[in-house]
């Protein structure tokens, strides 16, 4: 088989593919040939060294957490799914249920634990998960880290309810699974970007209210306009240390700001006296467990929620799709397919 594989100096020009022996399944692991991947703002992260102390001895790392493949074969002890079934890996192997922890925390796919970016994977028969069937392949591959962060900040984490507004920051991957979602289930929606072709798109899935970042860079007055002042119940934060400054201002008292990426950097002026004088509750929040995953899976069947795929490449342009990244070309996902 092939992989992608990347390794000191790190980086985009040290990704490469390799030829490596066909694995074989232990008990309970499955073997699944995968279909496609789709990228994360953590695998440029992680291909540019960020990750490289997590991997074994400084080594090699196979890319990519977020995969959709058919089971081949399964090892001994395996029932969960059997040869022939669709299944989406799951970014943490291990984080199954519960409230998480340091071992369900140390198990993400890409590093530590080789990922999907390989034409056939063993994975652990816990970390695979079966999928809507009328979800396509490159659609299910976009399931694992951005929709379950999305889905655990407005279901898990956040107490909200039908008519409160969420802040959906940004047009990738976690903001557009957000406004799905919030849509679906009678949330009030604003969603920011820099470009009016896609907040007209993100208009098209529903948004309430749209602010164009670069015209408004204050964009909370928008925000407490649209509330009456009250401000935003949920605002799910992909900027960080470029963004929670707004955040913070337009969240309400006792609101809830979801930490999920840092997309606009790491540092801040961030103001705790704020916080405390409006009570809101800032949460850190890495994608989700299996049980999470499944209940979103049962809501994107209900609602017939379609993952929006913008932009395809062939796995073995990786390098390629990964410069699309950087460059914030995309609205919603980018995808690899085998």
């Amino acid at each position: 088989m092939r992989a992608l594989q990347v390794k000191e100096p790190w980086g985009l020009d040290a990704l490469e593919i390799i030829e490596a022996p066909d694995p074989t399944p232990g008990p309970g692991e499955v073997l699944v040939r995968m279909r496609a991947v789709s990228l994360n703002y953590r695998d440029l992260l992680m291909v540019g060294g960020m990750y490289s102390r997590m991997a074994a001895g400084g080594g090699a790392v196979t890319p990519f957490s977020d995969g959709c493949g058919v089971v081949e074969a399964v090892g001994e002890g395996v029932t969960r799914v059997k040869p022939g079934d669709r299944v989406a890996t799951l970014f943490f192997q291990r984080w199954i249920s519960g409230p998480p922890n340091l071992d369900k925390l140390s198990s993400s796919l890409g590093s530590p634990i080789p990922g999907a970016g390989r034409e056939l994977a063993v994975f652990s028969a816990d970390g695979v998960s079966k999928v809507p069937e009328f979800l396509t392949d490159q659609q299910v591959a976009t399931l694992p880290c951005a929709a379950l962060t999305a889905w655990r900040a407005l279901y898990e984490d956040a107490d909200l309810r039908p008519g409160d507004t969420v802040v959906l920051q940004g047009t990738g991957g976690v903001s557009i699974f957000g406004l799905q979602f919030a849509h679906a289930t009678g949330r009030r929606t604003l969603i920011t970007s820099s470009s009016d072709e896609k907040l007209a798109r993100a208009k098209a899935l529903g948004a309430d209210h749209l602010v164009n970042y670069r015209e408004t860079p204050e964009w909370a007055k928008p925000v407490r306009e649209a509330t009456g002042g009250v401000g935003a119940d949920l605002i799910i934060e992909v900027g960080g240390g470029g963004t929670i400054e707004q955040s913070m201002k337009a969240i309400k008292i006792g609101g809830h700001i979801a930490i999920v990426g840092v997309v606009a950097g790491l540092g801040s002026g961030f103001n705790t006296a704020g916080l405390i004088g409006n009570s809101a509750r800032l949460q850190g929040l890495s994608v989700g467990s299996r049980d999470m995953f499944e209940a979103m899976c049962r809501l994107i069947e209900l609602h017939r929620i379609g993952p929006i795929v913008d932009k395809v490449f062939p796995w073995t342009q990786a390098k390629a799709a990964l410069t699309a990244m950087q460059g914030g070309e995309h609205f919603g996902k980018i995808v690899l397919e085998f």
